[in-house]
Formats: C-alpha cells, structure tokens, sequence
C-alpha cells in the first residue's frame, strides 16, 4: 500500500510533505512534554524496524496479495512516538527495498501516520468510551479498533488518493477496479492486524503494563 514515484502530480506530493512536517512537529512537541522524552526511544526503535520488516511479509488475498503495514499497532502502543517511527520506517523501505518513494515519501507518511495518530487516541479513549467493560476486555477491544482502524483508514486514503489521480495515459477504468481489488484486500488484512495488536497489547498489559502508559 505504498505509492511510488512518478504516480501522483508534483502539487500532491508537496502536500503530503507539508502535512508530514506539522505532524512531525506536533509530535516530536507532544514528546518533548513528558517529563523524560528519552525514555521511550528504545521502544519506539524496536517498532520501527519492526514497521521496515513487515512490508516485507505477503499475505495471499486472491485475487492480489497484500502485505502487513502496523501502522495501528505502532500508534497503540507508541502514541506520538509512531509518527516519526513510520516516517523513518519509510524512508528506509523507499531507499532499501523499494517500497514506495522519495517523492512520495511525505503521501505516504501521511497516509500511514495519521491513522496511527488517530489509532492512538482511540486506544486512549477506552477508559471514557468503553469504560461498561470490563478489563482486560476493554483494553483488548479497544486495542482491536486502534490495529484494525489504522490500517482501514490508511487504505481509504490510498483509495482516494490513487483514484482521484490516475495518469493520463493510464486505463482509468482498469485502473480503478485494480486499486479497489486491492483496497478490497486490506479488510481481512486490517482483521488480522487488529487481532494481533489486541492480543499483543493484552501480553504487555500482563507481563509490563508500564510499556501502554500514556
């Protein structure tokens, strides 16, 4: 679900760059508010090359094949950490492995980060919104929506994005039955990343519950 080069026009990539940069900059301010900034880098380098190793895992959705992206579980579990991780997680899927690309580098951060932004306040609210729960269920299924949610959002706006943009010289309606198949894919994808967030946040609530603060 990475855009390349050469796919979207110069205004849209310039776009993606600015938002990438205030929501850089928010989030790097929010981190610098905790009493000890540092103190989570460990975890959020983990997470990152995390984040680089996954676009690399297929998982067969016939017709296409989709690959996991974390971008929800990386927002659960970092917060405002996982906006800088998925850049510099990108970055370096561009230059490495050639997913994605330099140009488009500020699109896809955008479309990967803010979901994972979005996915860390949901995983917040749980304690508001679903506090009829009972624990540990609450935290497991709010941790589900923040994995599942990340990554359906990110997917639609990889939709938009490629639809709403189609070269002209491409077949815009082989395009965009392409682009939605592929959409279409994420859904078992977004299930099985939600599943994997709330079962991984449910262990590190058990064994370190200090690791979900904040």
């Amino acid at each position: 679900m990475h855009i390349p080069d050469g796919i979207l026009p110069a205004q849209v990539c310039a776009a993606g760059y600015a938002i990438t940069g205030v929501a850089t900059w928010y989030s790097l301010r929010q981190i610098n508010r905790r009493p000890d900034p540092a103190a989570e880098v460990p975890k959020a380098s983990l997470l990152t090359a995390a984040f680089f190793v996954a676009s690399s895992i297929y998982i067969p959705v016939p017709p296409a094949s989709v690959h996991l992206i974390l971008n929800g579980l990386l927002g659960v579990v970092l917060g405002y950490f996982a906006f800088p991780a998925i850049l510099i997680g990108l970055f370096f899927q561009a230059l490495v492995i050639g997913h994605g690309g330099l140009t488009t580098l500020g699109v896809n951060a955008t479309m990967m980060g803010i979901p994972a932004l979005l996915a860390y306040h949901i995983f917040q609210s749980r304690d508001v919104v679903g506090k009829v729960l009972p624990e540990p269920t609450r935290t497991g299924v709010f941790a589900f929506l923040g994995g599942a949610l990340g990554l359906g959002i990110a997917a639609l706006i990889f939709l938009a994005l490629i639809i709403f943009n189609i070269p002209a010289e491409l077949n815009a309606t082989a395009e965009q039955a392409a682009v939605l198949t592929l959409s279409v894919g994420h859904i078992p994808l977004a299930l099985v990343e939600g599943t994997f967030t709330a079962m991984l946040v449910l262990f590190l609530r058990r064994v370190k519950p200090e690791l979900l603060e904040g």
